[in-house]
Protein backbone atom coordinates (compact mmCIF):
# COMPACT_ATOMS: atom_id res chain seq x y z
CA UNK A 1 0.00 0.00 0.00
CA UNK A 2 3.13 2.69 0.87
CA UNK A 3 4.31 1.54 -2.55
CA UNK A 4 1.40 2.24 -4.23
CA UNK A 5 1.46 5.89 -2.89
CA UNK A 6 4.69 6.63 -3.78
CA UNK A 7 4.19 5.24 -7.09
CA UNK A 8 1.04 8.33 -7.35
CA UNK A 9 3.14 10.86 -5.83
CA UNK A 10 5.96 10.43 -7.88
CA UNK A 11 3.87 9.84 -11.52
CA UNK A 12 1.97 13.58 -10.16
CA UNK A 13 5.63 14.86 -9.72
CA UNK A 14 6.31 13.72 -13.59
CA UNK A 15 9.33 11.25 -12.18
CA UNK A 16 7.36 8.00 -13.28
CA UNK A 17 5.26 6.73 -15.92
CA UNK A 18 1.51 5.91 -15.56
CA UNK A 19 1.58 3.22 -17.65
CA UNK A 20 2.18 -0.92 -15.68
CA UNK A 21 4.14 -3.10 -17.92
CA UNK A 22 2.16 -6.63 -18.46
CA UNK A 23 2.93 -9.58 -16.31
CA UNK A 24 1.76 -12.40 -16.54
CA UNK A 25 0.09 -13.34 -13.00
CA UNK A 26 1.10 -15.87 -10.82
CA UNK A 27 -1.42 -17.73 -9.13
CA UNK A 28 0.78 -18.61 -6.19
CA UNK A 29 -1.79 -21.23 -4.84
CA UNK A 30 -1.39 -23.23 -8.08
CA UNK A 31 1.83 -23.13 -8.07
CA UNK A 32 2.37 -24.44 -4.14
CA UNK A 33 -0.20 -27.51 -5.47
CA UNK A 34 1.92 -28.25 -8.57
CA UNK A 35 4.85 -29.67 -6.50
CA UNK A 36 3.52 -30.69 -2.75
CA UNK A 37 3.93 -33.70 -1.85
CA UNK A 38 0.35 -34.10 0.07
CA UNK A 39 -1.22 -33.59 -3.25
CA UNK A 40 1.14 -36.31 -4.46
CA UNK A 41 -0.41 -38.63 -2.19
CA UNK A 42 -4.05 -37.57 -2.86
CA UNK A 43 -3.55 -38.36 -6.40
CA UNK A 44 -1.89 -41.39 -5.97
CA UNK A 45 -4.67 -42.27 -3.47
CA UNK A 46 -6.86 -41.62 -5.86
CA UNK A 47 -5.92 -44.25 -8.77
CA UNK A 48 -5.32 -47.08 -6.28
CA UNK A 49 -9.03 -46.46 -4.83
CA UNK A 50 -9.91 -46.27 -8.66
CA UNK A 51 -7.99 -49.57 -9.39
CA UNK A 52 -10.08 -51.27 -5.75
CA UNK A 53 -13.21 -50.17 -7.51
CA UNK A 54 -12.85 -51.62 -10.95
CA UNK A 55 -11.19 -55.02 -9.26
CA UNK A 56 -13.79 -55.47 -6.73
CA UNK A 57 -17.05 -54.80 -9.30
CA UNK A 58 -18.48 -57.47 -10.63
CA UNK A 59 -18.76 -61.30 -10.24
CA UNK A 60 -14.73 -62.09 -11.21
CA UNK A 61 -12.94 -64.61 -9.21
CA UNK A 62 -10.48 -64.03 -6.22
CA UNK A 63 -10.69 -60.12 -6.54
CA UNK A 64 -8.48 -59.69 -3.65
CA UNK A 65 -5.62 -61.32 -4.85
CA UNK A 66 -5.94 -59.57 -8.09
CA UNK A 67 -5.78 -56.50 -6.11
CA UNK A 68 -2.78 -56.70 -4.36
CA UNK A 69 -0.87 -57.75 -7.71
CA UNK A 70 -2.60 -54.65 -9.31
CA UNK A 71 -1.05 -53.18 -5.93
CA UNK A 72 2.61 -54.11 -6.59
CA UNK A 73 2.58 -53.34 -10.34
CA UNK A 74 1.65 -49.74 -8.56
CA UNK A 75 4.76 -49.54 -6.79
CA UNK A 76 6.96 -50.69 -9.96
CA UNK A 77 5.41 -47.93 -11.68
CA UNK A 78 5.97 -45.70 -9.40
CA UNK A 79 9.57 -46.63 -9.25
CA UNK A 80 10.21 -46.37 -12.95
CA UNK A 81 8.34 -43.30 -12.89
CA UNK A 82 10.34 -41.41 -10.16
CA UNK A 83 13.74 -43.28 -11.32
CA UNK A 84 13.24 -42.31 -15.29
CA UNK A 85 11.01 -39.52 -15.27
CA UNK A 86 11.60 -37.41 -12.23
CA UNK A 87 10.68 -33.95 -14.26
CA UNK A 88 6.63 -35.65 -14.66
CA UNK A 89 7.54 -37.10 -11.26
CA UNK A 90 7.78 -33.50 -9.62
CA UNK A 91 4.43 -32.15 -11.39
CA UNK A 92 1.42 -32.81 -10.07
CA UNK A 93 -0.60 -31.73 -13.08
CA UNK A 94 1.77 -34.40 -15.11
CA UNK A 95 0.67 -37.41 -12.46
CA UNK A 96 -2.84 -36.61 -12.95
CA UNK A 97 -2.58 -36.12 -16.69
CA UNK A 98 -0.60 -39.24 -16.75
CA UNK A 99 -2.69 -42.22 -14.15
CA UNK A 100 -5.57 -40.04 -15.09
CA UNK A 101 -5.48 -41.44 -19.10
CA UNK A 102 -4.72 -44.95 -17.83
CA UNK A 103 -7.24 -44.99 -15.56
CA UNK A 104 -10.00 -43.75 -18.18
CA UNK A 105 -8.63 -46.61 -20.26
CA UNK A 106 -9.00 -49.51 -17.80
CA UNK A 107 -12.53 -48.25 -16.81
CA UNK A 108 -13.43 -48.23 -20.78
CA UNK A 109 -11.97 -51.71 -21.10
CA UNK A 110 -14.31 -52.52 -17.67
CA UNK A 111 -17.39 -50.83 -19.66
CA UNK A 112 -16.94 -52.25 -22.74
CA UNK A 113 -16.50 -56.66 -21.00
CA UNK A 114 -19.48 -55.54 -18.98
CA UNK A 115 -21.33 -54.72 -21.41
CA UNK A 116 -20.20 -57.66 -23.99
CA UNK A 117 -21.23 -59.63 -21.12
CA UNK A 118 -24.20 -58.77 -20.49
CA UNK A 119 -25.45 -58.94 -23.91
CA UNK A 120 -26.70 -55.83 -25.04
CA UNK A 121 -26.66 -54.46 -28.05
CA UNK A 122 -26.65 -58.13 -29.94
CA UNK A 123 -22.55 -57.85 -29.01
CA UNK A 124 -20.89 -61.36 -27.69
CA UNK A 125 -18.59 -61.56 -24.65
CA UNK A 126 -15.77 -62.81 -27.66
CA UNK A 127 -16.09 -59.18 -29.20
CA UNK A 128 -14.33 -57.14 -26.07
CA UNK A 129 -11.32 -58.04 -26.62
CA UNK A 130 -11.82 -56.40 -30.45
CA UNK A 131 -13.57 -53.51 -28.96
CA UNK A 132 -10.97 -52.43 -26.25
CA UNK A 133 -9.26 -49.11 -26.90
CA UNK A 134 -5.74 -51.10 -26.61
CA UNK A 135 -3.59 -47.72 -27.40
CA UNK A 136 -5.95 -44.81 -25.87
CA UNK A 137 -3.33 -44.19 -23.18
CA UNK A 138 -0.45 -44.93 -25.40
CA UNK A 139 -1.13 -42.89 -28.51
CA UNK A 140 -2.94 -39.89 -26.38
CA UNK A 141 0.56 -39.74 -23.51
CA UNK A 142 3.28 -40.41 -26.54
CA UNK A 143 2.05 -37.09 -28.40
CA UNK A 144 1.49 -34.86 -25.76
CA UNK A 145 4.69 -36.16 -23.30
CA UNK A 146 6.17 -37.56 -25.66
CA UNK A 147 7.50 -41.25 -27.02
CA UNK A 148 8.97 -42.76 -23.33
CA UNK A 149 6.14 -41.46 -21.72
CA UNK A 150 3.93 -43.54 -23.64
CA UNK A 151 5.64 -46.30 -23.90
CA UNK A 152 5.53 -45.89 -19.99
CA UNK A 153 1.33 -46.48 -20.95
CA UNK A 154 1.56 -49.24 -22.97
CA UNK A 155 3.00 -51.26 -20.50
CA UNK A 156 1.67 -50.89 -17.20
CA UNK A 157 -1.82 -50.30 -18.56
CA UNK A 158 -1.77 -53.48 -20.16
CA UNK A 159 -0.62 -55.00 -17.39
CA UNK A 160 -3.63 -53.61 -15.07
CA UNK A 161 -5.56 -54.66 -18.22
CA UNK A 162 -4.85 -58.00 -17.52
CA UNK A 163 -5.56 -58.36 -14.00
CA UNK A 164 -9.07 -56.78 -14.04
CA UNK A 165 -11.58 -60.10 -14.67
CA UNK A 166 -9.54 -62.43 -12.71
CA UNK A 167 -6.43 -64.60 -13.57
CA UNK A 168 -3.86 -62.76 -15.51
CA UNK A 169 -5.09 -62.76 -19.10
CA UNK A 170 -1.81 -63.17 -21.35
CA UNK A 171 -3.76 -63.37 -24.86
CA UNK A 172 -5.18 -59.53 -23.67
CA UNK A 173 -1.29 -58.59 -22.15
CA UNK A 174 0.53 -59.57 -25.13
CA UNK A 175 -2.64 -57.57 -27.01
CA UNK A 176 -2.13 -54.31 -25.41
CA UNK A 177 1.71 -54.08 -24.96
CA UNK A 178 1.87 -54.78 -28.80
CA UNK A 179 -1.04 -52.37 -29.67
CA UNK A 180 0.60 -49.78 -27.51
CA UNK A 181 4.14 -50.00 -29.00
CA UNK A 182 3.25 -49.69 -32.25
CA UNK A 183 0.83 -46.18 -31.26
CA UNK A 184 4.12 -44.83 -30.17
CA UNK A 185 6.25 -45.87 -32.61
CA UNK A 186 4.25 -44.54 -35.33
CA UNK A 187 3.75 -41.14 -33.90
CA UNK A 188 7.37 -40.44 -33.36
CA UNK A 189 6.81 -36.86 -34.97
CA UNK A 190 3.02 -35.84 -35.12
CA UNK A 191 2.70 -32.15 -36.91
CA UNK A 192 -0.40 -33.09 -38.41
CA UNK A 193 -3.38 -34.97 -37.42
CA UNK A 194 -4.18 -37.11 -40.27
CA UNK A 195 -0.98 -38.84 -39.00
CA UNK A 196 -2.52 -39.69 -36.04
CA UNK A 197 -5.25 -41.74 -38.08
CA UNK A 198 -3.01 -43.52 -40.19
CA UNK A 199 -1.46 -44.43 -36.81
CA UNK A 200 -4.49 -45.40 -35.86
CA UNK A 201 -4.80 -47.89 -38.93
CA UNK A 202 -1.74 -49.15 -38.41
CA UNK A 203 -3.01 -50.18 -34.74
CA UNK A 204 -5.97 -51.27 -35.91
CA UNK A 205 -4.42 -53.37 -38.41
CA UNK A 206 -1.81 -54.76 -35.20
CA UNK A 207 -5.08 -55.46 -33.19
CA UNK A 208 -6.19 -57.64 -36.36
CA UNK A 209 -3.31 -59.85 -36.90
CA UNK A 210 -3.19 -60.27 -33.04
CA UNK A 211 -7.03 -61.07 -32.94
CA UNK A 212 -6.06 -63.79 -35.51
CA UNK A 213 -3.45 -65.25 -33.77
CA UNK A 214 -4.93 -65.58 -30.65
CA UNK A 215 -8.48 -66.48 -32.16
CA UNK A 216 -10.55 -63.70 -30.68
CA UNK A 217 -11.86 -63.87 -34.56
CA UNK A 218 -13.32 -67.10 -35.99
CA UNK A 219 -13.09 -69.66 -35.76
CA UNK A 220 -11.54 -70.29 -39.21
CA UNK A 221 -11.48 -73.23 -40.99
CA UNK A 222 -9.23 -73.41 -44.21
CA UNK A 223 -10.63 -77.00 -45.09
CA UNK A 224 -13.52 -76.45 -45.96
CA UNK A 225 -13.54 -72.64 -46.21
CA UNK A 226 -17.04 -73.02 -47.15
CA UNK A 227 -17.78 -73.92 -43.44
CA UNK A 228 -17.09 -70.36 -42.08
CA UNK A 229 -18.97 -67.70 -40.90
CA UNK A 230 -17.47 -65.21 -43.21
CA UNK A 231 -20.26 -62.50 -42.66
CA UNK A 232 -19.52 -62.78 -38.68
CA UNK A 233 -15.54 -63.09 -39.31
CA UNK A 234 -15.93 -59.54 -41.42
CA UNK A 235 -17.80 -58.07 -38.73
CA UNK A 236 -14.88 -59.21 -36.54
CA UNK A 237 -12.63 -57.88 -38.59
CA UNK A 238 -13.93 -54.39 -38.88
CA UNK A 239 -14.58 -54.09 -35.51
CA UNK A 240 -10.64 -54.60 -34.95
CA UNK A 241 -9.17 -52.72 -37.71
CA UNK A 242 -12.02 -49.92 -36.95
CA UNK A 243 -10.63 -50.02 -32.96
CA UNK A 244 -7.60 -48.32 -34.02
CA UNK A 245 -9.40 -45.93 -36.25
CA UNK A 246 -11.80 -44.80 -33.96
CA UNK A 247 -9.38 -44.27 -30.54
CA UNK A 248 -6.91 -42.15 -33.09
CA UNK A 249 -9.75 -39.87 -34.32
CA UNK A 250 -11.31 -39.65 -30.32
CA UNK A 251 -7.53 -38.71 -29.33
CA UNK A 252 -7.19 -35.94 -32.03
CA UNK A 253 -10.01 -34.59 -30.56
CA UNK A 254 -9.86 -34.39 -27.17
CA UNK A 255 -5.76 -33.25 -27.27
CA UNK A 256 -6.82 -29.52 -28.12
CA UNK A 257 -8.99 -29.73 -24.66
CA UNK A 258 -5.80 -31.31 -22.87
CA UNK A 259 -3.04 -29.13 -24.22
CA UNK A 260 -4.68 -25.64 -22.38
CA UNK A 261 -5.41 -27.68 -18.98
CA UNK A 262 -2.27 -29.33 -18.53
CA UNK A 263 -0.01 -26.27 -19.82
CA UNK A 264 1.67 -28.36 -22.90
CA UNK A 265 2.13 -27.45 -26.73
CA UNK A 266 2.01 -30.90 -28.94
CA UNK A 267 4.30 -30.41 -32.90
CA UNK A 268 0.25 -29.74 -34.26
CA UNK A 269 -0.32 -26.60 -32.22
CA UNK A 270 3.29 -25.11 -32.95
CA UNK A 271 3.01 -26.12 -36.73
CA UNK A 272 0.00 -24.31 -36.16
CA UNK A 273 1.38 -21.60 -34.51
CA UNK A 274 3.85 -21.00 -37.21
CA UNK A 275 1.35 -19.05 -39.57
CA UNK A 276 3.20 -16.12 -40.91
CA UNK A 277 0.13 -14.26 -40.51
CA UNK A 278 -0.10 -13.55 -37.18
CA UNK A 279 -0.69 -9.64 -36.48
CA UNK A 280 2.45 -9.52 -34.89
CA UNK A 281 4.03 -10.69 -37.69
CA UNK A 282 2.19 -8.98 -40.37
CA UNK A 283 3.30 -5.50 -38.68
CA UNK A 284 6.71 -6.51 -38.85
CA UNK A 285 6.87 -6.65 -42.62
CA UNK A 286 5.47 -3.60 -42.96
CA UNK A 287 6.89 -1.90 -39.80
CA UNK A 288 10.22 -3.07 -39.75
CA UNK A 289 10.46 -5.76 -43.07
CA UNK A 290 14.61 -5.99 -42.05
CA UNK A 291 13.74 -7.77 -38.44
CA UNK A 292 11.14 -9.41 -40.51
CA UNK A 293 13.79 -11.31 -42.87
CA UNK A 294 16.18 -11.39 -40.11
CA UNK A 295 13.68 -13.48 -37.67
CA UNK A 296 13.30 -15.80 -40.95
CA UNK A 297 16.58 -16.32 -41.39
CA UNK A 298 17.29 -16.95 -37.98
CA UNK A 299 13.95 -19.26 -38.36
CA UNK A 300 15.60 -21.19 -41.03
CA UNK A 301 19.43 -21.95 -39.03
CA UNK A 302 17.67 -22.70 -35.65
CA UNK A 303 15.54 -25.32 -37.30
CA UNK A 304 18.24 -26.97 -38.69
CA UNK A 305 20.23 -27.27 -35.78
CA UNK A 306 17.43 -28.17 -33.59
CA UNK A 307 16.84 -30.89 -36.22
CA UNK A 308 20.97 -31.76 -36.05
CA UNK A 309 20.83 -32.28 -32.60
CA UNK A 310 17.50 -33.63 -31.64
CA UNK A 311 15.74 -30.91 -30.16
CA UNK A 312 12.09 -29.55 -30.64
CA UNK A 313 12.93 -28.05 -34.25
CA UNK A 314 9.17 -26.73 -35.38
CA UNK A 315 9.44 -25.00 -31.43
CA UNK A 316 12.95 -23.25 -32.73
CA UNK A 317 11.15 -22.04 -35.82
CA UNK A 318 8.25 -20.55 -34.28
CA UNK A 319 9.87 -18.76 -31.57
CA UNK A 320 12.40 -17.21 -33.96
CA UNK A 321 9.19 -15.47 -35.97
CA UNK A 322 8.92 -13.60 -32.72
CA UNK A 323 12.03 -13.33 -30.94
CA UNK A 324 12.89 -10.03 -31.52
CA UNK A 325 9.25 -9.09 -31.78
CA UNK A 326 10.17 -6.11 -29.45
CA UNK A 327 11.83 -3.87 -32.32
CA UNK A 328 8.43 -2.81 -32.87
CA UNK A 329 8.39 -0.30 -30.41
CA UNK A 330 11.56 1.84 -32.31
CA UNK A 331 11.83 -0.31 -35.55
CA UNK A 332 14.50 2.51 -36.70
CA UNK A 333 17.17 2.07 -33.90
CA UNK A 334 18.31 -1.31 -35.09
CA UNK A 335 20.72 -1.72 -37.97
CA UNK A 336 18.31 -3.77 -40.11
CA UNK A 337 15.45 -1.43 -40.17
CA UNK A 338 17.85 1.84 -40.34
CA UNK A 339 17.52 4.34 -43.75
CA UNK A 340 20.33 5.49 -45.52
CA UNK A 341 19.79 8.86 -44.41
CA UNK A 342 20.01 8.89 -40.81
CA UNK A 343 21.50 6.98 -37.81
CA UNK A 344 19.27 7.99 -34.89
CA UNK A 345 21.86 6.65 -32.27
CA UNK A 346 24.37 9.31 -33.40
CA UNK A 347 22.14 12.16 -31.61
CA UNK A 348 22.84 9.80 -28.56
CA UNK A 349 24.89 9.45 -26.09
CA UNK A 350 25.94 5.32 -25.96
CA UNK A 351 23.85 4.52 -22.60
CA UNK A 352 20.89 5.67 -23.81
CA UNK A 353 21.28 4.01 -27.26
CA UNK A 354 22.26 1.00 -24.85
CA UNK A 355 19.19 1.03 -23.06
CA UNK A 356 16.91 1.38 -25.96
CA UNK A 357 18.52 -1.96 -27.55
CA UNK A 358 18.11 -4.02 -24.51
CA UNK A 359 14.28 -2.41 -23.77
CA UNK A 360 13.45 -4.38 -26.95
CA UNK A 361 13.56 -7.92 -25.23
CA UNK A 362 11.17 -6.26 -22.33
CA UNK A 363 8.95 -4.69 -24.70
CA UNK A 364 8.72 -7.99 -26.68
CA UNK A 365 7.61 -9.77 -23.61
CA UNK A 366 5.01 -6.97 -22.91
CA UNK A 367 3.91 -7.53 -26.57
CA UNK A 368 3.40 -11.15 -26.37
CA UNK A 369 1.67 -10.82 -23.53
CA UNK A 370 -0.48 -8.64 -24.99
CA UNK A 371 -1.51 -11.02 -28.00
CA UNK A 372 -1.31 -14.07 -25.51
CA UNK A 373 1.56 -16.20 -27.10
CA UNK A 374 2.53 -19.27 -25.71
CA UNK A 375 4.62 -19.34 -22.65
CA UNK A 376 7.38 -21.14 -24.47
CA UNK A 377 8.16 -18.10 -26.90
CA UNK A 378 7.87 -15.45 -23.98
CA UNK A 379 10.32 -17.44 -22.41
CA UNK A 380 12.68 -17.56 -25.31
CA UNK A 381 11.96 -13.80 -26.18
CA UNK A 382 13.47 -13.35 -22.42
CA UNK A 383 16.50 -15.26 -22.62
CA UNK A 384 17.36 -15.41 -26.67
CA UNK A 385 20.55 -12.43 -25.03
CA UNK A 386 20.85 -13.93 -21.75
CA UNK A 387 23.18 -11.04 -19.66
CA UNK A 388 25.28 -10.51 -22.71
CA UNK A 389 26.60 -7.22 -23.25
CA UNK A 390 25.78 -4.65 -25.93
CA UNK A 391 29.48 -4.42 -26.87
CA UNK A 392 29.31 -1.48 -29.53
CA UNK A 393 27.86 0.89 -27.29
CA UNK A 394 30.24 -0.34 -24.68
CA UNK A 395 33.05 0.16 -26.60
CA UNK A 396 31.81 3.64 -27.71
CA UNK A 397 31.23 4.78 -24.18
CA UNK A 398 34.37 3.79 -22.72
CA UNK A 399 36.19 5.36 -25.58
CA UNK A 400 34.13 8.25 -24.92
CA UNK A 401 35.59 8.47 -21.42
CA UNK A 402 39.03 8.24 -21.90
CA UNK A 403 38.45 11.00 -24.40
CA UNK A 404 36.83 12.93 -21.18
CA UNK A 405 39.35 11.89 -18.84
CA UNK A 406 42.38 13.62 -21.44
CA UNK A 407 39.88 17.05 -21.64
CA UNK A 408 39.67 16.66 -18.18
CA UNK A 409 43.43 16.95 -17.61
CA UNK A 410 43.73 19.70 -19.97
CA UNK A 411 40.78 21.82 -18.36
CA UNK A 412 42.35 20.61 -14.78
CA UNK A 413 38.46 18.67 -13.62
CA UNK A 414 38.27 16.49 -10.85
CA UNK A 415 38.45 12.68 -11.72
CA UNK A 416 34.96 12.28 -9.89
CA UNK A 417 33.22 14.66 -11.95
CA UNK A 418 33.89 12.29 -14.97
CA UNK A 419 31.29 9.37 -14.66
CA UNK A 420 32.57 5.93 -14.21
CA UNK A 421 31.51 3.26 -17.57
CA UNK A 422 29.87 0.27 -15.47
CA UNK A 423 29.64 -2.97 -17.54
CA UNK A 424 26.61 -3.91 -15.92
CA UNK A 425 24.68 -0.62 -17.20
CA UNK A 426 25.49 -2.59 -21.09
CA UNK A 427 24.24 -5.65 -20.06
CA UNK A 428 20.66 -7.24 -21.19
CA UNK A 429 18.88 -8.48 -17.99
CA UNK A 430 18.22 -12.20 -18.69
CA UNK A 431 17.57 -14.88 -17.63
CA UNK A 432 19.90 -16.91 -19.81
CA UNK A 433 18.96 -19.88 -22.34
CA UNK A 434 17.85 -22.32 -20.18
CA UNK A 435 16.63 -25.16 -22.70
CA UNK A 436 18.30 -26.23 -26.13
CA UNK A 437 15.96 -24.47 -28.17
CA UNK A 438 16.12 -20.74 -26.08
CA UNK A 439 20.23 -21.42 -26.62
CA UNK A 440 20.01 -22.56 -29.93
CA UNK A 441 17.66 -19.42 -31.32
CA UNK A 442 19.82 -17.18 -29.25
CA UNK A 443 23.17 -18.52 -30.73
CA UNK A 444 21.39 -18.45 -34.28
CA UNK A 445 20.57 -14.68 -33.38
CA UNK A 446 24.08 -13.90 -32.97
CA UNK A 447 25.54 -15.66 -36.02
CA UNK A 448 22.78 -14.19 -38.45
CA UNK A 449 23.37 -10.55 -37.35
CA UNK A 450 27.19 -10.92 -37.09
CA UNK A 451 27.27 -12.30 -40.99
CA UNK A 452 25.57 -9.62 -42.48
CA UNK A 453 28.93 -7.48 -41.75
CA UNK A 454 30.91 -10.46 -43.67
CA UNK A 455 32.19 -8.73 -47.05
CA UNK A 456 32.85 -11.22 -49.85
CA UNK A 457 31.83 -14.55 -47.95
CA UNK A 458 34.04 -17.46 -48.20
CA UNK A 459 33.72 -20.79 -46.16
CA UNK A 460 36.89 -20.43 -44.18
CA UNK A 461 35.36 -17.16 -42.93
CA UNK A 462 31.92 -18.54 -42.47
CA UNK A 463 33.29 -21.19 -40.76
CA UNK A 464 35.79 -18.74 -38.54
CA UNK A 465 33.05 -15.84 -37.25
CA UNK A 466 30.52 -19.31 -35.99
CA UNK A 467 33.48 -20.40 -34.22
CA UNK A 468 34.42 -16.80 -32.54
CA UNK A 469 30.32 -16.39 -31.76
CA UNK A 470 30.17 -19.90 -30.33
CA UNK A 471 33.41 -19.17 -28.35
CA UNK A 472 32.61 -16.07 -27.26
CA UNK A 473 29.07 -17.25 -26.00
CA UNK A 474 30.66 -19.82 -23.64
CA UNK A 475 33.77 -17.64 -22.23
CA UNK A 476 30.48 -15.65 -21.16
CA UNK A 477 28.77 -18.52 -19.35
CA UNK A 478 25.58 -17.66 -21.87
CA UNK A 479 25.16 -21.48 -21.69
CA UNK A 480 26.47 -22.70 -18.41
CA UNK A 481 22.13 -23.02 -17.48
CA UNK A 482 21.25 -25.09 -20.47
CA UNK A 483 21.84 -28.73 -21.11
CA UNK A 484 23.86 -28.66 -24.11
CA UNK A 485 26.65 -30.75 -24.58
CA UNK A 486 30.15 -29.95 -25.93
CA UNK A 487 28.98 -32.56 -28.83
CA UNK A 488 25.60 -30.33 -29.11
CA UNK A 489 27.53 -27.40 -29.86
CA UNK A 490 29.71 -29.18 -32.24
CA UNK A 491 27.00 -29.75 -34.36
CA UNK A 492 25.40 -26.65 -34.27
CA UNK A 493 28.02 -25.29 -35.54
CA UNK A 494 28.55 -27.28 -38.37
CA UNK A 495 24.80 -26.74 -38.85
CA UNK A 496 25.16 -23.03 -39.08
CA UNK A 497 28.18 -23.20 -41.40
CA UNK A 498 26.45 -25.17 -43.55
CA UNK A 499 23.46 -23.60 -43.75
CA UNK A 500 25.06 -20.07 -44.20
CA UNK A 501 26.77 -20.70 -46.90
CA UNK A 502 23.91 -21.98 -48.97
CA UNK A 503 22.31 -18.74 -47.58
CA UNK A 504 25.39 -16.67 -48.49
CA UNK A 505 26.96 -18.19 -51.75
CA UNK A 506 28.10 -15.70 -54.58
CA UNK A 507 26.91 -16.07 -58.16
CA UNK A 508 28.79 -15.72 -61.16
CA UNK A 509 29.17 -12.57 -63.20
CA UNK A 510 26.91 -12.53 -66.03
CA UNK A 511 27.96 -10.55 -69.32
CA UNK A 512 26.09 -7.67 -69.93
CA UNK A 513 23.04 -8.38 -72.71
CA UNK A 514 23.67 -5.68 -75.72
CA UNK A 515 20.35 -4.54 -76.87
CA UNK A 516 19.99 -4.03 -80.33
CA UNK A 517 18.22 -0.89 -81.51
CA UNK A 518 14.76 -1.71 -83.41
CA UNK A 519 14.65 -1.91 -87.48
CA UNK A 520 12.61 1.29 -88.64
CA UNK A 521 9.42 -0.16 -90.18
CA UNK A 522 8.36 1.01 -93.99
CA UNK A 523 5.05 2.12 -93.27
CA UNK A 524 4.58 1.97 -97.55
CA UNK A 525 4.27 -1.54 -97.07
CA UNK A 526 1.40 -1.75 -95.49
CA UNK A 527 -1.85 0.87 -94.19
CA UNK A 528 -1.99 1.64 -90.75
CA UNK A 529 -5.33 0.63 -89.30
CA UNK A 530 -5.14 2.45 -85.97
CA UNK A 531 -4.38 5.73 -87.41
CA UNK A 532 -8.10 6.05 -88.47
CA UNK A 533 -9.41 8.92 -86.39
CA UNK A 534 -13.07 7.75 -86.22
CA UNK A 535 -13.82 4.47 -84.05
CA UNK A 536 -15.64 1.53 -86.15
CA UNK A 537 -18.81 0.90 -84.92
CA UNK A 538 -17.81 -2.95 -84.17
CA UNK A 539 -14.87 -2.03 -81.85
CA UNK A 540 -15.54 -2.68 -77.66
CA UNK A 541 -15.46 -0.16 -75.40
CA UNK A 542 -12.25 1.29 -73.74
CA UNK A 543 -13.15 -0.56 -70.18
CA UNK A 544 -13.75 -3.85 -72.06
CA UNK A 545 -10.03 -3.66 -73.81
Amino acid sequence: MIDFFKRNELVRRGLASGKLRRRRARHEVLRGLEYSWGMKGVLFTAFIAGLALLIFSGNQPEPTKNFVIALLFFLIALMMLWINQPRTFSQNSRILLVFGVMLLQLALTKFIYVVCSSGVLRLQTDMAELLTPFALAPLLLSVLLGRNHGLYAAVFVSLWSSVLFGKIDAPLLVTGMISGFTAVYLTLQVRRRSKLVRAGLGVGIAIWILSLTFGFIGPINLFPPTANDWPMIGLQSAFAIGNGIVTATIVGGVIPMFEPLFQITTDISWLEASDLNHPLLRRMTIEAPGTYHHSLVVANLAEAAAEAIGANATLCRVCAYFHDVGKLVKPDYFTENMSFERNPHEDLAPTMSALIIIAHVKEGVDLALKHKLNQRIIDIIQEHHGTSLVYYFYKRAQQMHEDARAGGKIMKMRQDDIPEVREESFRYSGPKPQTKESAIVSLADAVESASRSLEKPTPAKIEQLVNDIIDQRISDHQLDECDLTLRDVRVIAERFRFTLMMMLHSRIAYPKQETKSPTPRDDSLRPDVMVTTRKPATAPPVSAA
